[in-house]
């Protein structure tokens, strides 16, 4: 299946309104066989930039969450058999720990990324929930909106390559912006915690 067929589907499927764009992008976490990029690049040919933008973003990011929060539930079980059969996973685990926020933003920002894998990990991890859907949804909203715009208007991009220079100082601003979310989250739990 390429992207016309998959944009055929998506335009076959606009008469049932939102759920098959945002559905097929929160199917591809749980099977990672769906093609991401051609789901989001149809998603914006089939509703606009904008609203397959939107479908796509939601999708993919409570996909990663969800499965993330499921892996959180069973974790004290899969984590022991993980470091038992994989001995250096511990190292990787303790990396996304310690980094927290930066960790999964820069895990999730990049269309190659395993979608799967950044949530299972996550949840083996002792990172926060909090942290964890923050910068799900931050980093998942970066990469879903720059396949969306290209899928939207590519021949734009080929033409001003200036664009891909403001969506890495957006990139480079989100992270900064959940880093200050971060921070301050951490700094308001040490207070209660004092208290």
């Amino acid at each position: 299946m390429d992207l016309t067929d998959l944009q055929g589907i998506m335009e076959q499927y606009r008469a049932f309104g939102p759920l098959p764009g945002i559905l097929l992008a929160l199917l591809e976490t749980f099977f990672p066989v769906l093609p991401l990029i051609p789901i989001v690049m149809a998603n914006a040919m089939a509703f606009g930039l904008w609203e397959g933008f939107f479908y796509s973003w939601i999708g993919v990011s409570l996909g990663q969450s969800l499965l993330f929060l499921l892996v959180r539930l069973l974790s004290h079980r899969l984590r022991d058999r993980m470091l038992r059969k994989y001995k250096d996973s511990g190292k990787f685990l303790k990396w996304i720990e310690e980094k927290g926020f930066t960790s999964v933003f820069i895990l999730c920002a990049f269309p190659f990324s395993p979608s799967t894998t950044v949530a299972v990990v996550g949840g083996l991890t002792t990172i926060s929930i909090r942290s964890f859907i923050l910068a799900t949804f931050a980093a998942k909203g970066v990469m879903v909106f720059i396949l969306s715009y290209i899928g939207h208007d590519l021949p734009s991009w080929i033409e001003h390559p200036w664009k891909f220079g403001v969506v890495v100082a957006l990139m480079i601003g989100l992270w900064y912006g959940g880093r200050w979310v971060e921070k301050r989250g951490k700094g308001k739990y040490a207070e209660r915690a004092a208290l």
